[in-house]
């Protein structure tokens, strides 16, 4: 009798939670490592949000257990930003308070899938996604679209990959790991086409307000309302707020959905931690001032590292419309000797990286195919220079 379940040891660690684990494993022994793996804002949380939480901290009712699926003023807070920032309406009792948003993906697909239900997953893709597919009982099956499409899937490849299992399609825009934004033509299309295919639709949006360059991204239910009865909307304040650490997320949709989700999480973790839920209160109750602050930096990094990176023979990267992410492609460098080693994979290119240089960036594997990287420019503009001239300098010896 197998010691760990099949289900558990078919799944992969995260990758990009690895790769930063072992750049501050590194750096904490005294190398000088550069990391770009972790999708975290380096800005501290705004200090009105920290302010709210040391406050909550000294009431009792704080210290005890609350409603599975939040603070009652919180989900009246969620539905009061959705309207604000997106346009949709919707009660409290569609909103179910997970802790992070990674939670609010796991829920949401064991909610609705079934065993062997297929799930239409455009590729490149966040790391976590097939896994919690897959923990739920159902089959990821990828839609590549590569650097020539801007790392946008077509309904043309959509409709390639349907079948009769397929329930469900996974959109996140922007996106984590390209940056790529889908335009609100494209998102009506493809919205469009999941309605007429009867399938449900669980959209992302967690990076809904770093967007660059006039790009747009509009919430599914909003562009085309005859689908939001089979909508979930995954969001959560770690991107926004610079608040990965307080583990706050929140999953959006159809009420019977939503009392599924609870019933399970109920079982699962009970409550998100009471201090972390009013901390989130104060961050998504107030004004979006410090993520125009926080967008401007990106902005700047944002042009900053892609100016860097194309500069480097053999290695080509789209401009990103959203999040903090880039996602060059590296094929035009493997296979090449580099410095006594022949890496065919971005695999094995970024092990060599981190090995030769010290700098940490993602391997496309962890994304879907080989061939790409993915760096979070959330980091110092120094950090970004030196980084890049690290790889450019070891790159350059590509024979």
């Amino acid at each position: 009798m197998a010691r760990i379940s099949a289900r558990i040891a078919a799944i992969t660690e995260s990758a990009t939670l690895a790769v930063d684990a072992k750049a501050k494993a590194l750096k904490a022994a005294g190398r000088p490592v550069i990391g770009f793996g972790a999708g975290e804002p380096d800005f501290p949380t705004p200090s009105y949000v920290v302010d709210a939480a040391i406050a909550a901290a000294s009431q009792v009712a704080n210290h005890r257990y609350t409603p599975t699926p939040g603070l009652p003023e919180l989900r009246e807070a969620i539905v009061a930003k959705t309207k604000r920032d997106s346009g949709y309406e919707i009660t409290a009792d569609q909103v179910l308070v997970t802790n992070g948003g990674k939670q609010s993906v796991y829920q949401s697909f064991a909610a609705i899938l079934d065993p062997g239900d297929e799930v239409l997953l455009p590729a490149p893709y966040w790391t976590s996604y097939p896994e919690c597919i897959k923990l739920a009982g159902g089959n990821p099956v990828e839609v590549f679209a590569d650097e020539k499409q801007d790392y946008l899937v077509t309904v043309a490849q959509l409709e390639a990959a349907l079948t009769e299992r397929t329930k469900v399609l996974l959109f996140c825009s922007p996106s984590n790991p390209t940056g790529a934004v889908y335009t609100p033509e494209q998102v009506l299309e493809i919205a469009k086409w999941a309605d007429s295919k009867n399938l449900w639709i669980i959209t992302d949006e967690i990076y809904e307000h770093l967007l660059f360059d006039g790009a747009m991204a509009p919430s599914i239910p909003v562009i085309y309302p005859p689908i939001a009865d089979r909508t979930i909307i995954l969001n959560g304040v770690a991107k926004t707020y610079a608040m990965t650490g307080w583990r706050v997320g929140w999953m959006i949709g159809p009420k019977d959905v939503i009392k599924a989700a609870t019933n399970h999480q109920s079982h699962l973790s009970s409550n998100v931690a009471n201090i972390s839920q009013r901390a989130a209160l104060a961050a998504v109750a107030g004004t979006l001032d410090v993520v125009n602050e926080m967008l401007a930096a990106f902005d700047r990094r944002r042009k900053l590292i892609v100016a860097a990176l194309n500069d480097i023979p053999g290695i080509y990267c789209p401009m990103p419309k959203g999040a903090f992410y880039v996602y060059p492609s590296v094929k035009g460098v493997l296979g090449k000797e580099i410095d006594g080693n022949r890496p065919t994979t971005s695999s094995e290119l970024a092990a060599l990286i981190l090995e030769k240089v010290e700098v940490a960036v993602v391997p496309g594997e962890a994304f879907g195919p080989s061939g790409y990287l993915r760096l979070s420019y959330a980091t110092s503009d120094q950090d970004i220079v030196e980084g890049i001239a690290r790889i450019k300098d070891l790159l350059s010896k590509a024979k």
